[in-house]
This record gives structure tokens, C-alpha cells and sequence, in this order.
């Protein structure tokens, strides 16, 4: 075998190992962004603020009554929790005086603090069991024709929409993985194309050189 032939296989070891490298990157740099999902809410339940917290793990959750610029509000409006966590509605003593109570046909929990009322500090608590299991849309009755409504989701076992990157099966590519995709991909091409020249004029410059 000639020293040609040894240091043309060498090259082309290097050469492969190059486009493989470049394969890799550009196939990361394709990988989708992870979609999330939250419970698919009553569009009322958004009520003044919108507010959305994922409880889920927690053993209790503090949703404020009486939040928002005119204490209109409740805060976070949307909750989810896993059944058997406890909810504790503390008053902000904004607003004028609030209840808490589902709307009628709102869902499976029967959330009923009782009369409205003003006071800072005061609370109501809500212990979620399984027979809460999905979303229930509850109001503060003096409040609700300005939008003092909120929802509050239970267990695993609700609708779900996905956010925050849409329901696309598009793959989505940041803007740096595909100006690297990009850059490994010409790479490649460069590499390539020096073991095509190589593969075919090398032997014969080598032996000119020699002559």
C-alpha cells in the first residue's frame, strides 16, 4: 500500500467524523420546544385579573380576595390543586365586602363562604376532595356584574389546552440553533468537498512534487 493510498483513508477518517459531528448539531438544533398545558378555563373565570398559579405538590394554596387596583379581583384567579389540598381565601379589606361562591351550574365544587363580607384578614377555607375532580367557576355575588370571578381546577382529571407555543406540530427552531444548524451544515459541505479534490488530485500533485 503507498503513502498515498494511507494518508488519503486517513483524511477521509477525519472528513467522515466531521460530517457526522455536523449531522449531530444540526439535529439538535431541530429539536422541538416542549409544549405546556393548564386547564381549559371558562372564559369568565379570567375575570379582572387572570391571573393563573399551578398548585399542583402543595399542600395549601392562598387566593386573595379583594386584589386587582379596586380590589375587584381575586388573586391568582385561576388555581389548579390536587385533590385534598386545602384553599384559603384571605381578605384584602379592598373593594367593599366579597364572598365566595360558586356560580350556579359552575362546576363540581360548592364553594359557599356565606354573607359578603369587608373585613381584612378574614378567611375562608376549602378543603378539595374527589367529588371536586375538574373546574369550577366561582364569583363574588355583589361583584360579579364588574368581573370579580375566578376558577379553580382539581386533580388530573381535567380538560387541558396547551400554551405558550400553540397547537402547531410545526418543529420549532430558535434563532441560534438555526444560525449553528446552518454554519455545521456548510461545514460539512467544506469538508466534503476537500475530500472529493483530494481524493482526486492528491496522488497526482504528490507525484509531481516528487518529480
Amino acid at each position: 500500500m503507498s503513502s498515498d493510498d494511507v494518508s488519503r483513508r486517513a483524511f477521509m477518517r477525519t472528513a467522515g467524523g466531521a460530517a457526522a459531528a455536523a449531522g449531530a448539531a444540526t439535529a439538535t438544533a431541530g429539536t422541538a420546544a416542549a409544549q405546556e398545558v393548564e386547564p381549559d378555563w371558562p372564559s369568565a373565570a379570567e375575570g379582572n385579573v387572570g391571573s393563573y398559579t399551578d398548585a399542583r405538590g402543595q399542600d395549601s394554596v392562598t387566593i386573595s380576595v379583594g386584589a386587582g387596583d379596586q380590589g375587584l379581583a381575586f388573586d391568582p384567579t385561576l388555581v389548579w390543586v390536587d385533590e385534598g389540598t386545602t384553599v384559603v381565601w384571605e381578605w384584602t379589606g379592598a373593594g367593599g365586602a366579597h364572598n365566595v361562591q360558586t356560580v350556579d351550574d359552575g362546576g363540581p365544587a360548592s364553594l359557599d363562604s356565606g354573607d359578603p363580607v369587608g373585613e381584612e384578614g378574614n378567611t375562608y377555607e376549602y378543603e378539595t376532595s374527589g367529588e371536586d375532580a375538574g373546574i369550577t367557576h366561582y364569583h363574588c355575588v355583589p361583584h360579579t356584574a364588574t368581573g370579580m370571578h375566578a376558577g379553580i381546577a382539581v386533580g388530573e382529571d381535567v380538560a387541558t389546552v396547551e400554551v405558550g407555543g400553540g397547537s402547531s406540530d410545526a418543529v420549532f427552531v430558535p434563532d441560534a440553533a438555526r444560525a449553528l444548524g446552518i454554519a455545521t451544515f456548510i461545514a460539512m459541505v467544506s469538508t466534503l468537498g476537500l475530500a472529493f479534490v483530494f481524493m482526486k488530485y492528491g496522488g497526482t500533485i504528490t507525484r509531481q512534487e516528487q518529480a
